[in-house]
């Protein structure tokens, strides 16, 4: 059985840190076999707040894979923003989309930012060709008998009742190509508050399953993380709050 702990919106720079204390404390007494952040883990993309995320990180001691946030892209710096959207991470590079298979679970990155968009939020979610090929092919080439997780920042669809929303443009669609190239469930965070549906597409069943944030910028859930459990391809999740 693998054990994965889905966190999200780390926001240092406006990060809880009496909840990053809780939630690395409990990472390092249970000892899952990976941490996925599903992005936001600075506030403004600064290099000081990467340089407390990436000591932060390397305590946990566990594999880590993190996807990028809207927050990660430089905010205060056009040109780098559009030129060099991603220099910062390379402090956290090598756990930066990073692909996993862990105790049956094949864990595929799903850009959904940009660095720009024919809109005025930009904060919001966008799914690229070429970033749902690459989550496609990678599916496809999940080793057998392995449940399949897609890891991303924004929800592909967003779920009713909660007070944020990403407003994903082509996640619908991406939602039903990941579906159709096995899919079991896809990981997001963004909205700040919790959430674990199944939404059906076609004659296929997808798990959507969200985060929340151990930051100080709550909406209506306290500090918490998911404990995904993957057995046997089926997908318990417990949601765990300060």
């Amino acid at each position: 059985m693998a054990r994965l702990y889905h966190v999200s919106d780390l926001h240092f720079g406006r990060a809880d840190h009496e909840a990053l204390n809780w939630f690395a404390a409990r990472v390092r007494e249970e000892r899952p076999d990976a941490v996925i952040f599903t992005g936001d883990v600075t506030m403004r993309a600064r290099s000081r707040e990467y340089a407390a995320a990436e000591a932060w990180l390397a305590g946990l001691g566990v594999p880590v894979s993190i996807e990028v946030g809207n927050h990660d892209l430089p905010y205060f710096n056009p040109i780098a923003r559009i030129f060099r959207p991603y220099a910062r991470y390379s402090r956290l590079e090598r756990a930066v989309e990073r692909v996993l298979d862990v105790e049956g679970v094949w864990l595929v990155p799903l850009r959904t930012v940009s660095r720009a968009q024919w809109r005025w939020n930009w904060s919001k979610g966008v799914v690229r060709r070429r970033s749902l090929e690459q989550a496609i092919a990678l599916l496809r080439s999940r080793p057998p008998g392995h449940a399949a997780l897609v890891a991303c920042h924004h929800p592909l669809v967003d779920p009713l009742n909660l007070e944020s929303t990403a407003r994903t443009r082509g996640g619908e669609e991406a939602l039903a190509a990941l579906a159709e190239a096995g899919a079991d469930a896809v990981l997001s965070g963004h909205v700040h508050d919790p959430f674990d549906i199944v939404h059906t597409v076609g004659s296929a069943n997808v798990r959507l399953i969200g985060a929340g944030t151990l930051s100080e910028r709550l909406r209506a859930t306290r500090p918490s993380f998911n404990e995904l459990s993957v057995e046997n391809g089926r997908i318990s999740v417990k949601l765990l709050t300060k």
